[in-house]
């Protein structure tokens, strides 16, 4: 049985029609909108959906903040949705609707649910690349772009202050497998049917890092596209409807090889272009990056103070017993 990605991620928002604008510019495709909500389909099929935050529907748990109150996991197969409600239920409150959908909330205050999903195809035709000795796209431009348009939810991201027991409750009720762990930070977790290099990360919410209080706390939330053109027409976009900047500008993530900009949201959290990630499967070798800042960043176009001083180059593979018991620390 596999959980194969991000259905649904439903926001509650204090301004509905200001999120909606936001989401509108930043590339999302709109299926409904109305006063009380919004709802975006992207071409995998996924939703984006905008509630008020004060909206009955919206589960109740430690979140403080703004951004996504739940989370919805596609699941292939009604056997194994059934498989894991039933797994849950010794653990968990299960609801389930109508349509089957299963929610609950996890013990790290994270609300989630488990829907019957067929997630659709998705093609992108990024250019070839150029470099002397090595002509891949010849005679020919590169595609010229206006904005982007994303077309995956790749990852969620929440602070939670227990990380290493929400990796245990990921792996152990839903199956998720450990990519990689930033020592003192964080873990990255993949669904078992994504190749993605993680599908939710959880911060530590204890960490001595700007932002982090101890409290469960929405972060960002990854939506994929093609190449660092398409995040860049989809920066300049943004800046030109009048939202605001990203802090750091572009770069590219070290522990899984992704370029990024993250765009302050005012859904809550930040919204991130994502692209060029590490995929992978069952046969990566998890990483304990035991200086976290070396796992940080390859590269910011906007250098923040704790990265002036290059981090050492410092991480080392976990085994099956190490992974377990937490990196060994």
């Amino acid at each position: 049985m596999s959980i194969t990605g991000i259905e649904s991620l439903v926001y509650g928002v204090d301004d509905v029609a200001t999120a909606t604008r936001f989401f509108e510019d930043f590339g999302l495709p709109i299926a409904g909108k109305s006063e009380a909500s919004a709802r975006f389909v992207l071409a995998e099929g996924s939703s984006v959906v905008l509630l008020h935050r004060d909206d009955p529907v919206l589960p109740v748990t430690t979140m403080v903040g703004g951004g996504v109150r739940e989370i919805i996991w596609g699941v292939d197969s009604a056997q194994a949705l059934d498989a894991y409600v039933e797994r849950l239920r010794g653990v968990v409150e299960v609801r389930r609707d109508d349509d089957g959908t299963a929610h609950f909330v996890a013990p790290f205050g994270v609300a989630m649910g488990l829907r019957l999903w067929r997630r659709k195809p998705v093609l992108y035709a990024p250019d070839p690349v150029n470099a002397p000795g090595r002509v891949n796209r010849f005679n020919q431009h590169r595609k010229w772009r206006e904005r982007a348009r994303p077309k995956v939810i790749s990852h969620a991201v929440w602070a939670i202050p227990d990380f290493e027991a929400g990796y245990q409750f990921m792996r152990d009720m839903l199956d998720f497998r450990l990519a990689d762990r930033q020592r003192g930070v964080g873990v990255y977790l993949r669904a078992d049917g994504s190749n993605n290099h993680h599908s939710i990360f959880f911060i530590n919410a204890n960490a001595p890092t700007p932002g982090m209080d101890g409290q469960v706390r929405f972060h960002h939330a990854n939506f994929g596209v093609e190449d660092i053109d398409e995040i860049m027409t989809g920066a300049n976009h943004m800046v030109r409807k009048g939202w605001e900047a990203s802090h750091w500008g572009l770069g590219r993530h070290r522990i899984d090889s992704a370029l990024f900009y993250y765009i302050p949201c005012p859904a809550g959290g930040e919204a991130e272009y994502g692209a060029d990630s590490d995929y992978i499967d069952d046969s990566w070798v998890p990483r304990d990056w035991t200086n976290p800042l070396f796992g940080v960043a390859h590269y910011m176009h906007n250098l923040p103070p704790f990265l002036i001083d290059a981090p050492e180059w410092e991480f080392r593979y976990l085994t099956e017993e190490t992974a377990t018991a937490g990196g060994g620390h």
